[in-house]
């Protein structure tokens, strides 16, 4: 393996420990309420308090990423989040539990750290094929986490899952020490500058297009992957924690699959296949949406939904990196400010819809969310296309 595959592998390995500490609670809830007699309607603050600590980290913490050298940093990031999981694996209050997940969340945005450094460590003919490999280790990390976490905690208890998580991010640092190049770059922006830098993003069409394609795109996936144990676990399959579980193995297949995209975005096809890709996550809610007579077919939505996710997500980031080399940290923390609300909005949406409709609700709205992508995606083509008549003229 060469010294750039390794990188790559590491970085993407990376992405996929230090997400996984955000969503690892999601499977063993129960067994947390039950163990610190939490009531259940409280059990989401769990999940909510690390995410609610990466977002104030994608603001405050992943600009940082553009000052300093990203070598230390994402050593430093894993090292203080391994101190964060270790608290929260201990924790016998729900308080204790609630501070350390905000902590780790607020840490676990050294994903955009190691994204912002595979696409400055590559060339520019390699830049998308790079994002491909290391946004996989993203989804890895959210789907994996999901399937590893139920296993875990079925041998060894729910705290058995941060342990394990701790050990990761300990070994990373000290991988990321030893094997990531040191960040040479000369020009060093004061943390105002930075900070000025990412506001003044928000006025541009291509981060403004590229962001509300990611919060509608995130809000379709968040609705899958937030509300789809609902249906599995109801009449007629009535599926456990571990089965549902597995589906989480049909969404890697997905993802994985969508690496390549990382190469069209290199020959400059980024964004037809962010189109192709949108109109595949549409066409995907039809497959899911049929959960109660067939379980092939939500298989194949799912595997439909995550590749195109991948394939738009990997996209999206080769674009705004290309037109932002200089600021690349601060590019991907801003654009994953979208991410994060549009996640936050399927999750909460999809059961609230579901307690109504059912899950053909909960399908209706997946679609929605897609075509509100490829809407946006629409007007960004046609924006360019007379932009380009402009010029001719």
């Amino acid at each position: 393996m060469t010294t750039v595959a390794r990188r790559r592998l590491l970085l993407a390995s990376i992405c996929a420990v230090a997400v996984s500490t955000i969503y690892a609670a999601q499977p063993v809830l129960a067994r947390i309420g039950d163990d610190l007699g939490v009531p259940e309607a409280d059990l989401g603050w769990i999940v909510t308090a690390g995410q609610l600590g990466y977002l104030i980290g994608l603001v405050l913490l992943v600009p940082l990423g553009d000052m300093f050298d990203r070598r230390v940093l994402v050593a430093g990031h894993l090292f203080l989040a391994a101190g964060g999981v270790l608290l929260a694996a201990v924790a016998d209050r729900l308080w204790l539990l609630l501070s350390a997940l905000a902590l780790v969340g607020l840490l676990a945005v050294v994903v955009q750290t190691a994204v912002a450094y595979a696409a400055d460590l590559s060339s520019p003919t390699e830049r998308g094929r790079a994002l491909g490999v290391v946004t996989s280790g993203v989804i890895l990390g959210i789907l994996g986490s999901r399937v590893l976490a139920g296993g875990l905690a079925a041998l060894w208890g729910w705290r058995s899952v941060y342990l394990a998580l701790a050990v990761l991010l300990l070994a990373l640092a000290y991988l990321a020490l030893r094997l990531l190049p040191t960040d040479l770059r000369t020009e060093r922006p004061t943390y105002g500058q930075v900070l000025f830098s990412l506001g003044r993003l928000f006025h541009e069409g291509l981060f403004l297009s590229r962001g509300l394609i990611a919060f509608f795109l995130f809000a379709s996936f968040g609705t899958l992957w937030s509300g789809l144990a609902l249906p599995l676990a109801a009449e007629p399959w009535n599926l456990n924690t571990a089965q549902i579980g597995l589906f989480g193995i049909a969404g890697l297949a997905g993802a994985l699959g969508a690496a390549r995209a990382g190469r069209r975005a290199d020959s400059g096809r980024a964004h037809r296949v962010t189109g192709a890709a949108l109109v595949l996550l549409a066409v995907s809610w039809a497959a899911t949406g049929q959960v109660t007579w067939s379980l092939w077919a939500v298989v194949v939505g799912v595997v439909a939904l995550d590749f195109a996710v991948q394939a738009v997500h990997v996209s999206n980031q080769h674009l705004l990196t290309t037109a932002h080399p200089g600021r690349t940290s601060s590019v991907i923390g801003g654009y994953m400010i979208f991410y994060s609300l549009g996640s936050a909005l399927g999750a909460t949406a999809t059961t609230a819809v579901y307690s109504t409709y059912g899950w053909t609700g909960s399908s209706v709205l997946g679609g929605a969310f897609a075509l509100g992508a490829l809407i946006v995606w629409g007007v960004e083509r046609r924006i360019a296309a007379g932009d380009r008549r402009d010029v001719a003229v």
